[in-house]
């Protein structure tokens, strides 16, 4: 099960690999744990605040990338089966 709440560290603190390991967490109790209503809300809020995190994680290493790399980048394709 997720962490309680006076356990956690605030999203804030988290590295990215940690917010993904509790949202992974998180996603695990939500769907194989009988929660009453208000702890699943509250994981599910939770589960929010951390998909912010790690979109926003995400977004700043792009940008990154396309900065170094400028016009180099090489849009990535998909092997066909």
């Amino acid at each position: 099960m997720a962490k309680t709440k006076s356990t956690q560290k605030p999203v804030e603190e988290l590295t990215y690999e940690e917010a993904v390991a509790e949202l992974e967490s998180i996603v695990d109790a939500l769907e194989s744990e009988q929660n009453p209503l208000e702890e699943a809300m509250k994981l599910f809020e939770r589960g929010q605040e951390l998909v912010k995190k790690c979109g926003a994680a995400l977004e700043s290493a792009q940008l990154k990338v396309q900065k170094l790399a400028g016009d180099s980048l090489i849009p990535f394709e998909e092997e066909s089966e």
